[in-house]
């Protein structure tokens, strides 16, 4: 108690500078998977992605992501013995986020899409077992963790291969392939808009005080669906046939249609992440704060306040717009050769995969989600359209970020206990 009230103002400063860092590593890396695909297939440019990310991730965050956040990451340790320590837990939170972020950074300079959420989960870990002991870590729940590095590219591969197929069959191998996607387009778009309404409606907006039935959600989904589908079908009304582009690639004019198509799923991308990892990046820091401004209270959760919100979108822009090119450059060609009808069906399948993980309780990562989408795209193809070797370093790289994560923590808060106490 007597650390907190002695050098709280200094802890709190110290949780500001590590989260911001924190964030921009969010940005720089998680962001940039989402957006990669959307950059990758020639739908947008770079700075068009920053400027969406901007928008969509801080709407996503504020809109679903709740007023509310874990500051024990996913329930992963039990702080039940430190609550008369708790500057315990004030070092490891910062420990963590100063890992997390340094590991993040690595990992975007060499272009590695790894899990944001992993990192700190790792971090906190490797806190726990070394200022807490073994037996405080849910060891249950890292397991679980483990399981998602198979469950989450899983899922968002077989939905993106099957929206793949799905397009294949009704649009690129019919008599007439322009016409077709036009005549679909609308119908895909609304896909979009229903899939991103349910994973905010379902997710709850509470602090809104807003609470919808499972059928109701369904309803106003289906609406905002449609609306979304309207302004579709408008911005595909204006894409002309262009013939010499034809003539070097059969279904280029397919893929213009695309184009505007792609705008929307990036959109409902950024809000997808938005809603789920960028509040979960900013928790330990929502913990420091909760605890120096209590005087030392330890709790499970605490309140997200504005300004920290704020500070998360505001590192997210900042990484994503310095160094994020690296990161969407392995997802957006590395992987596979994206196009925007594929890149279209990688980022819907992320999207929609999230929503169910939300839904369920799935424990899976937005990043290893985005990753399988990718490759399930390059799978409809054959598996000589994917990078093999590009994707053993992705799997490598997610393995070995909870340990690193951990490593990196536990050093860094033993530091911290030292200079402080």
């Amino acid at each position: 108690m007597e650390i907190i009230e002695s050098y709280g103002l200094i802890l709190m400063v110290m949780a500001i500078v590590f989260g911001l860092y924190m964030t921009w590593g969010i940005g720089a890396n998680d962001v940039s998977n989402a957006m990669g695909t959307s950059v990758g297939s020639g739908a947008i440019t770079v700075k068009q992605a920053i400027i969406i990310a901007a928008i969509f991730e801080f709407a996503g965050a504020f809109i679903a992501g709740g007023n509310v956040t874990k500051t024990i990451r996913k329930g992963i340790i039990d702080p039940s013995s430190i609550v008369n320590n708790p500057e315990i837990l004030v070092f490891g939170m910062l420990a963590a986020l100063l890992a997390a972020a340094i590991w993040l950074m690595v990992a975007s300079s060499r272009g590695w899409p790894v899990s944001t959420t992993h990192s700190i989960v790792g971090a906190v870990i490797g806190f726990a077992m070394v200022g807490i002991g073994v037996d405080a870590v849910e060891w249950g729940k890292v397991s679980m963790i483990a399981a998602s590095w198979v469950v989450s590219p899983l899922l968002g591969g077989t939905l993106a291969f099957l929206l793949m197929m799905s397009i294949r069959r009704l649009i690129l191998n019919t008599d007439n392939p322009f016409h077709s996607a036009k005549r679909w387009g609308p119908g895909y778009i609304f896909l979009v808009g229903f899939v991103i309404s349910l994973v905010t409606l379902f997710k709850g907006l509470k602090h809104l005080n807003i609470e919808l039935t499972v059928g109701m959600s369904f309803v106003v989904a289906a609406l905002f669906g449609m609306a979304l589908a309207g302004i579709g079908w408008y911005l595909i009304s204006r894409v002309e046939v262009d013939p010499d582009a034809d003539r070097d690639f059969h279904f280029a004019s397919v893929e213009k249609v695309f184009t505007p198509m792609m705008i929307f799923t990036a959109c409902a991308m950024a809000f997808a992440h938005g809603s789920n990892d960028v509040a979960n990046g900013i928790g330990p820091l929502a913990a420091v704060v909760s605890i120096v401004q209590s005087g030392g209270e330890v709790s499970q959760k605490a309140a997200l306040p504005l300004w920290i919100l704020v500070l998360g979108g505001t590192g997210i822009v900042i990484g994503l717009a310095t160094m994020g090119y690296r990161v969407m450059k392995t997802i957006g060609s590395g992987i596979t050769q994206l196009t925007p009808s594929r890149g279209y069906c990688a980022t819907l399948a992320a999207a929609a995969t999230v929503v169910l993980a939300s839904r369920t309780g799935l424990p899976v990562s937005t990043t290893h989600i985005a990753v399988g989408a990718v490759i399930g795209v390059g799978l409809a193809r054959g598996v000589g359209a994917i990078d093999l070797r590009v994707i053993g370093g992705i799997v490598v790289s997610w393995i070995v970020t909870l340990p690193i994560g951990g490593a990196l923590a536990a050093l860094i808060f033993f530091t911290l206990k030292g200079m402080f106490t």
